[in-house]
């Protein structure tokens, strides 16, 4: 095997260039640090955008690797397998959920939440029933499906024409939800408890509390994508448990796996059972290794010392970074819930967020933007208040020299 050192050039000449990454190439992590391959030590308060839940190298998650990969690794769903329906029943009885179906994204278990919504529809009313209200804004994934559902035209711009029967309302704003659903053509409504990739901002309570009416009212089913809020990201197993509303399909993905590919949809036993045989699959979704990996991410997180700590932290960093953007005048405010955090940037600052990510990089410090305006912050669940700490330093001395 060929293991000499590779180089950023290398991206250029071998992959498609959809993204753009930076220059510093990791090679190894422990806990909230990772290391590049010149040994520079970085402190990570992206999470891998809110994927690696319990941080790099966790010893159980790794155990729980090792033992699954010396049993077996992968079987088609032509058969089940132990660390599938073992994680299907804990996700069960952790939330609402009845009946699970695994994937292995974020988008994947989007994509089967809105087929799911549609089949419903289409058994118990109409195929007249098939439009699903979205958000301005939203983000849902990059499946042709999920980007036409999120809220975000430029990821569709060159891939039209998108899928039809699909309308976006405001955020937060029920009114304009009432002048779109209907009895005759609504069969879902999905949103984002908190939308992260627009700028890590929160619905209010009494908004999704009128959508779980207003679904009730016209027959529609209440999808609530935790892709990035989900596995104790907000503090809460899952974020619904916080608004106290209960929706009717959840996806979650990031940190569920802490890391390795895996995702799930949850609903009901009612609304599950229109997902009969043949009418949906996944090649991988199920896989005994991801399973047992997810089955340790969620044994850990569930309990109720780690979901506190996350409060714990989430109000320090919240209070360290207000503090360094009062010090210099950088943020108007910090939002968001738990280790979900975005800094908006003030008036002399937007559309700079970029430069923060890349000043914070020259200093050791690994932060997020959510689009032009906000840094993001979604470390791992469990990263030491000493790490925070440490952090906050690195991150101020960026902010330093940005503002000089």
């Amino acid at each position: 095997m060929n293991k000499e050192p590779v180089s950023r050039e290398l991206f250029d000449e071998v992959m498609v260039p959809n993204y753009a990454p930076g220059n510093i190439i990791p090679v190894r992590g422990e806990g909230s640090r990772v290391w590049d391959q010149e040994g520079r030590e970085f402190l990570d308060l992206q999470g891998g955008i809110a994927v690696t839940s319990l941080g790099h190298a966790h010893p159980g998650l790794l155990g729980a690797l090792q033992e699954q990969s010396e049993k077996i690794w992968h079987l088609s769903n032509v058969m089940t397998n132990e660390p599938a329906l073992r994680l299907a029943k804990t996700l069960c009885d952790h939330t609402f959920a009845e009946r699970v179906f695994f994937a292995n994204s974020g988008a994947e278990a989007n994509e089967a939440a809105f087929k799911l919504a549609r089949r419903y529809a289409w058994d118990h009313f109409s195929p007249e029933k098939h439009e699903i209200i979205s958000f301005k804004n939203a983000f849902h994934g990059r499946t042709l499906f999920t980007v036409s559902v999120g809220g975000q035209h430029k990821y569709l711009e060159g891939f039209e024409p998108a899928p039809g029967g699909i309308h976006h309302a405001d955020f937060n704003d029920l009114d304009s939800v009432k002048a779109l659903i209907s009895k005759e053509k609504t069969c879902a409504v999905v949103i984002e408890p908190i939308q992260g990739e627009s700028g890590v901002v929160p619905a209010d309570p009494e908004f999704l509390k009128g959508l779980r009416q207003l679904c009730d009212d016209n027959d529609a089913l209440l999808i609530f994508d935790e892709v990035q809020t989900g596995v104790g990201r907000t503090g809460h197993l899952y974020a619904y448990e916080m608004y106290g509303v209960i929706p009717d399909i959840l996806t979650s993905a990031k940190g569920l796996g802490g890391g390795f590919p895996v995702a799930a949809m949850l609903t009901t036993a009612k609304v599950g059972a229109s997902l009969a045989v043949g009418t949906h699959g996944s090649t991988y979704g199920g896989n005994a290794l991801a399973c047992a990996v997810a089955q340790k991410v969620i044994d850990t997180v569930s309990q109720p010392e780690i979901l506190k700590g996350v409060n714990e932290r989430s109000e320090k960093l919240r209070q360290g970074m207000m503090a360094i953007g009062e010090r210099y005048g950088i943020f108007s405010e910090v939002r968001g819930a738990g280790l979900l955090l975005g800094c908006v940037l003030t008036e002399q600052w937007k559309g700079r967020a970029k430069d923060f990510l890349a000043a914070g990089l020259e200093e050791g410090v690994m932060v997020l933007v959510a689009g032009a305006d906000v840094v993001r912050l979604a470390p791992s669940l469990i990263i030491p208040e000493t790490d925070i700490d440490e952090a906050l330093e690195r991150f101020e001395t960026a902010v330093k020299k940005l503002a000089q």
